[in-house]
């Protein structure tokens, strides 16, 4: 969390707006940033006195969060998170999970330092998309838990996280959220000056983590800028604050009669087989003038990292020592045209992958190999306001073949189309407004005959198969500002979504999960209905933020053991029921006042949600309550922190998975902005994990083998000019 973040947000609701602010909060000047659009400036806090903290990191661009169309944070039906680049320099890991496991309502899959993904409100996988800039990431992260996003952090502007009904225009696989990673490969401006220079170095004791990337934007001419960057990560095998095994692990390990096997009890101190790089380099062009913005970009990704190792207490059966070794090449393009009329804009975003990465034996041979290619566009047309009246509406069109080979192959060749239509209208009447939001779609799934998946037994491999399906979505809400600064909302939303391939067509061993998956071509579309209350204020020094919720799934796709075991692995199936989720968030955000020369305030988040699947029992992989409590002090140009966060004990288990304990974890930062004139030179000291405790996520299936980085003591610096 990051108190400046909040106090915009707070005070966009709750300073009254000039003309001139209230035209830029008005959806005839949106900007759609899934198309490519941007935040602008909507800062709203008081003008600083020239030498203090503030003046030294003003954050100008959190006030105004984006879904289709520009308004305050609190005119938003569900929960949000924005994470700036100031943010980032704290909170960036190698992973996307990582850097976003402590927003509200989020989690991480934790399944070792590199490939982790983040866990909306208890819900992950197919049922969240992840995006840049408004287009998917075009990998295979979604279908196993050990495959990496092919996002790294280091690269972004800034981070949206979307919870709620808002989401499902982003794909009928948004039905637990969205996570948009905004970075500035298409440029949106021109540098003010002759060149644009952005840089970030860290180091982190943890893993022995080197972290850089470097950003030069450049002129070209009066209405043309260049963009390039590279970042580079390197670490070791992560250090953890205690055993590597959990203690139930550790009990059944003692008790073996093999030396080998209770050896396994000792292992403590540094996490195996988790060390890694991660590279990237883009290049870009853009045409700017006015509202017109035209331009493409080229990246490239690399990642070659060890994957935590799940150790047997078979002495007959071989741990297995994986390292993943891939890489992806994209390229995205932006057209953002103002035609006038009834539509202010018309917005496109598209880009296209090739993908591809390798599983690999210890001695370097290629096990396994997982390849994508494909694309996806977005077309949305932005209305012109016309008293109080605005809203998007557009197309999405998905296209992805996937192909899998090696021993582990446990999918035919496939492939995904959809073909998608939405649109967002929102109308403001005085103190309320209100939403509503339909999207329809159209998927095909293919997968192809494939002896070696035939000969796993079942139908899945034998013949041809394709599925169809129409997933309709819809959401309708209101709020009211009942009282100056503080609004009140209520939404409800009806969602769909087509089973994914994985869900369909698997059938044979799956590494990742170490399970032997058998998918089920005869699943139904899964369809959810919600409803969401939401308040959003201010009172003097205190700003609130709070959601609850409550979802009802029926048709919910699940996978369970079967009892069978094939190959040494056990049968999970995949197979629909009932389900209800339902959980709250809560985030406030107060200032003390001014003591011993020091600006003082108080943040606090917590976040909890319970899960149900009829006839199976409780969810698997569900986070607990959580509560995150925060003192942070600013003088002249110092900001500190001092954080605590404590994850209650999760008992409430799926008859497939174990407890985990409670833990507390106690962090802290100081941030040196040594130029008032440049707030964006930041030197950041910070130890996180200060007691170096044993810490394990219950949304990770390697909870028992794989706990979280011990004490980390990271040094970083942001230079910008």
């Amino acid at each position: 969390m990051n108190a400046t973040i909040f106090r915009a947000a707070a005070l966009a609701a709750a300073v009254p707006f000039s003309p001139a602010e209230a035209q830029s909060l008005a959806p005839a000047d949106s900007v759609n940033p899934l198309a490519g659009g941007s935040a602008g400036d909507a800062g709203f806090e008081a003008t600083p006195v020239p030498g203090d903290a503030r003046a030294a990191h003003p954050d100008t661009d959190q006030a105004i969060v984006i879904t289709g169309v520009k308004r305050p944070a609190g005119d938003i039906f569900g929960g949000v998170s924005v994470i700036d680049k100031e943010l980032l320099q704290h909170e960036v890991r190698p992973s996307i999970g990582e850097t976003l496991a402590s927003q509200p309502g989020v989690t991480a899959s934790s399944f070792g330092p590199t490939a982790s993904r983040p866990i909306l409100r208890g819900l992950s996988g197919e049922r969240i998309r992840i995006l840049v800039d408004g287009i998917g990431t075009l990998d295979l992260s979604s279908s196993d838990p050990d495959h990496q996003v092919t996002v790294n952090p280091l690269t972004a502007e800034r981070i949206e996280v979307l919870r709620g009904p808002s989401a499902l225009l982003f794909g009928s696989s948004a039905i637990g959220g969205v996570v948009n990673v905004i970075d500035t490969r298409i440029p949106r401006t021109g540098p003010a000056g002759p060149v644009r220079v952005d840089a970030l170095a860290e180091f982190g004791t943890a893993a022995d983590e080197r972290s850089a990337n470097l950003s030069v934007d450049v002129p070209l001419g009066s209405n043309f800028a260049a963009h390039a960057d590279g970042a580079l990560s390197k670490f070791d095998d992560l250090r953890i604050g205690g055993f590597v095994l959990s203690k139930r692990i550790r009990g059944q390990a003692l008790a073996s009669p093999e030396p080998g096997i209770r050896a396994l009890a000792d292992l403590k101190g540094t996490l195996p087989n988790t060390a890694g790089r991660i590279g990237d380099v883009a290049a870009g062009v853009a045409y700017v003038n006015g509202d017109t913005n035209i331009g493409l970009s080229l990246s490239h990704h690399t990642f070659r990292y060890g994957v935590p190792m799940r150790f047997s207490l078979d002495p007959d059966e071989e741990t297995e020592r994986p390292t993943i070794d891939g890489r992806q090449t994209r390229a995205d393009v932006r057209a953002n045209v103002p035609i006038g009329g009834f539509f202010r804009i018309v917005e496109f975003r598209g880009g296209i992958s090739k993908y591809r990465h390798d599983e690999l034996t210890p001695e370097g041979d290629v096990d396994s190999t997982f390849a994508t290619r494909g694309g996806e566009m977005r077309a949305d047309v932005v209305q012109t306001d016309r008293g109080g009246w605005g809203g998007t509406s557009g197309i999405q069109f998905l296209d992805m073949r996937v192909r899998l080979g090696g021993e582990e192959k446990y999918l035919p060749d496939s492939s995904n189309r959809q073909l998608g239509f939405f649109t967002l209208q929102s109308l403001v009447r005085g103190p309320a407004r209100f939403e509503g939001g339909l999207r329809i779609e159209s998927a095909r799934l293919d997968a192809a005959a494939d002896p070696q998946i035939a000969a796993n037994g079942g139908i899945i491999g034998t013949a041809p198969i394709s599925r169809s399906f129409t997933p309709v979505s819809a959401s309708i809400g209101g709020n009211y500002e009942f009282t100056t600064g503080w609004r009140a909302g209520l939404s409800m939303s009806h969602s769909e979504r087509g089973p994914a391939i994985d869900e369909l067509f698997a059938n044979g061993p799956h590494g990742g999960s170490e399970t032997f998956e058998v998918g089920n071509p005869d699943l139904d579309k899964e369809a959810s209905n919600a409803i969401e209350f939401s308040l959003h204020g201010t009172a003097g020094p205190v700003h609130v933020q709070g959601s609850l919720y409550y979802s009802r799934f029926s048709n919910f796709i699940y996978q369970a053991p079967t009892g069978a075991v094939r190959g040494a692995l056990p049968v999970f199936a995949y197979y629909q029921g009932k389900a209800d989720y339902y959980g709250f968030e809560l985030q406030s955000d107060v200032r003390f006042g001014k003591a011993l020369g020091i600006d003082w305030g108080g943040e606090l988040v917590t976040d909890a949600v319970r899960a149900t699947i009829k006839g199976f029992g409780p969810a698997p992989l569900i986070p607990p309550l959580r509560v995150i409590a925060a003192l942070t002090g600013s003088r002249r140009q110092v900001d500190g922190r001092l954080e605590v966060e404590r994850d209650f004990a999760h008992g409430r288990t799926a008859p497939i998975e174990s407890s985990t304990p409670a833990f507390t974890l106690v962090n802290a930062s100081l941030d040196w902005h040594p130029f008032a004139a440049n707030p964006e030179v930041t030197l950041s000291l910070q130890g996180n994990n200060l007691f170096d405790v044993d810490a394990r996520r219950s949304t990770s299936i390697l909870k028992d083998f794989a706990p979280l980085a011990g004490r980390d003591i990271r040094l970083s610096a942001r230079v910008s000019f």
